[in-house]
């Protein structure tokens, strides 16, 4: 075998390995629960062939790596639209064509820390990739975390970005310690224990803290909720399948409201009820969605406590392009039962960042093809709400993220500091058919109660509907793929004050960026000044 043949057999066979050891840490569809400890070794192969291959394959190695790991993380797309994934992975394909390119500079303009190097560019990634119009948190590797409670704690400081740093810097020293050129193990080591040493201290502050940093809270001041799961996905099918929806979704709520007469309020997934309730009300024009209205407004008018239910909202408005229409919103509705039922007076909240492709598309001027593919696929496009709407129940101020929406960070500190005490999730994940899929949404969100020490639910169409606790904890879940609901006490946080995070959101992930432009402005100064003083620009 040739020396470049064995090279490349190398090259190939840390490629493969970064594939898995990027994908295996999380839900997937090989393991449900995934395998925490494998992030902190999962760059490991990736901070190595960066360093190994020239510049001619590096953008080649970034776009199967791309292509590779997303493939085996959300294989589970597939099952909603066999183009969704290829969609999904090809973009991370081309996202990592250019990120790998940018690594591999790091290392040239810093070849004694290269790897060090290619870190500080992975972690700026990380922040940027969930950013704009298509910005995704599946594959962020702190949400590997999500059932190690004591490590999440820290994210109510630094977020998950700042953890995610923690943990992929494990890849970065021992890849390191790896190509040192140094022959004994010991040696290896012993040149970069400054490093190892500052990385073990750093990791200990992080277990100490989440030791110590949970907070309290006291069983008098929680609400009682019932959380509705209907094992069903509302948009398959018409109006057999809404009336069907709508008879689980009753039967449900009554025998969790016979269950605990004390339910404070009752929450519905995303879009439970789809035909639009006020639209079919006012407009009165199909008379067996109307019906259906009607059906769905007497019954909660007939109730004792407040309903929280997804809907499709329609009212009258200027969409995007400023033209007076019926305006779509994927929206949370509140209904009082007594007050604002018939006529239906909903509170209502809607939805912020809608999901790219699947809800929104605002470039369908300047890329008019693929707009006219979407909606000739069948894709529901929505208008975007601009409030973060606080709803308050028996003084209880939440807010409702809606499905995607609680995979942002951002989205649940904007509820926070507009003063929700607790987050109100309704989401719809039945269509992906996968376990797979719906942890890995719960890992996200969860990640949404320590990092703003406010409690969240989460109401589902199929899971994982659950209470968890101001600490991350999951207190109550219902099983997956199942007719179900749970009832269970919302737990108010005895703390005073906004946390860290809350004040500044993802601060660490701004720091990142700048952290990368710095070194790379600073890696060029000393190139430009090493050459013109025949200094070593390192």
């Amino acid at each position: 075998m040739s020396k470049k043949t064995k090279s490349v057999l190398i090259n190939i066979s840390l490629l493969v390995a970064g594939i898995f050891l990027f994908a295996l840490p999380h839900p997937t569809n090989l393991l449900l629960c995934g395998i925490p400890i494998l992030s902190y070794f999962a760059f490991i192969p990736i901070f190595i062939l960066i360093t190994r291959v020239s510049w001619k394959t590096v953008w080649f190695y970034g776009f199967l790596y791309g292509i590779g790991s997303y493939t085996v993380y959300v294989w589970w797309l597939a099952t909603f639209n066999p183009a969704a994934m290829p969609v999904i992975a090809g973009m991370y394909g081309l996202y990592l064509m250019i990120t790998f390119p940018i690594m591999k500079a790091a290392t040239v303009l810093f070849p004694k820390k290269a790897v060090y190097a290619q870190w500080i560019v992975w972690c700026a990634y990380e922040y940027i990739k969930t950013l704009g119009f298509t910005g995704f948190n599946y594959g962020v590797t702190a949400y590997s975390q999500y059932r190690w409670n004591v490590i999440i704690q820290c994210a109510d400081i630094i977020g998950v970005f700042g953890l995610s740093a923690i943990i992929t810097f494990t890849s970065a020293w021992l890849a390191t310690v790896i190509l040192d050129p140094a022959g004994k193990i010991t040696d290896k080591i012993r040149n970069h224990k400054t490093a190892g040493f500052v990385w073990l201290g750093v990791f200990a502050l992080v277990i100490v803290y989440g030791l110590v940093s949970p907070v309290d809270y006291k069983e008098e001041d929680a609400k009682t909720v019932a959380l509705i799961q209907t094992n069903s996905d509302p948009w398959v099918g018409g109006t057999a399948s809404y009336r069907r929806d709508l008879r689980t979704l009753e039967r449900l709520s009554d025998d969790a409201l016979a269950e605990n007469p004390e339910v404070d309020f009752v929450v519905w997934p995303e879009t439970a009820f789809v035909p639009r309730i006020t639209y079919h009300y006012e407009e009165r024009y199909d008379e067996t969605r109307l019906e259906l209205v009607e059906k769905l407004l007497e019954y909660i008018d007939s109730k004792d406590v407040p309903f929280i239910i997804g809907n499709d909202d329609c009212v009258k408005g200027y969409d995007h392009n400023g033209i007076w229409t019926d305006c779509d919103y994927n929206a949370v509705l509140l209904f009082r039962p007594g007050e604002n039922c018939i006529p239906p007076e909903p509170e209502r909240y809607w939805k912020l960042h809608l999901v790219p492709f699947t809800e929104s598309f605002p470039f369908e001027k300047l890329l008019p093809g693929i707009y006219t593919f979407l909606v000739e696929n069948d894709t529901h496009f929505w208008e975007q709400g601009t409030d973060p709407v606080i709803f308050e129940v028996d003084g209880l101020k939440f807010g409702t993220p809606i499905c995607f929406e609680d995979t942002f960070g951002s989205i649940g500190r904007l509820f926070a500091l507009n003063g929700a005490e607790a987050l109100v999730n309704l989401s719809n994940d039945a269509w992906a058919r996968s376990e797979a899929c719906q942890r890995q949404h719960l890992a996200m969100g969860l990640f949404r109660t320590v990092e703003n020490r406010i409690p969240s639910v989460r109401s589902t169409a199929s899971g994982q509907t659950v209470i968890i606790d101001p600490n991350g904890k999951v207190l109550a879940q219902a099983e997956p793929f199942t007719e179900s609901y749970i009832i269970g006490k919302i737990p108010l946080a005895d703390k005073e004050g906004m946390t860290i995070y809350t004040r500044f959101g993802d601060w660490t992930g701004v720091l990142s960026i700048i952290l990368m432009a710095a070194m790379f402005v600073y890696g060029i100064v000393l190139k430009i000044t090493g050459k013109k003083y025949g200094k070593t620009a390192d």
